[in-house]
C-alpha cells in the first residue's frame, strides 16, 4: 500500500470515529474540503505535513496519535 494510501484511509476512519463531516472539518479547522476530498480519494500523490497537522488539530489528536496504526506498518513505498 502507498502511503498516499494509507493516510487517506487514516482520514476516513478517525472522521467516522469523531464523527466529522468534511464540511464540519472544513468550517472548524479550516481544511478546505477540496483538499480533504483529495486526500480520502487519493488524488495526489503527495500530502503536505501541514495538512495533516491541521486535519489531527481539528480533529483533536496529535501527529503520534494519527501515525500511530497499523495501518503504516502496510506501506511498502
Amino acid at each position: 500500500m502507498k502511503l498516499v494510501e494509507a493516510i487517506s484511509k487514516r482520514v476516513s476512519v478517525l472522521l467516522d470515529q469523531k464523527d466529522y463531516t468534511l464540511y464540519k472539518l472544513q468550517k472548524e479547522g479550516g481544511v478546505p474540503r477540496s483538499t480533504v476530498s483529495d486526500v480520502i480519494l487519493v488524488k495526489k500523490k503527495r500530502i503536505s505535513t501541514d495538512t495533516i497537522y491541521q486535519i489531527c488539530m481539528t480533529l483533536g489528536i496529535t501527529l503520534k496519535e494519527f501515525f500511530d496504526d497499523s495501518i503504516f506498518s502496510e506501506v511498502t513505498d
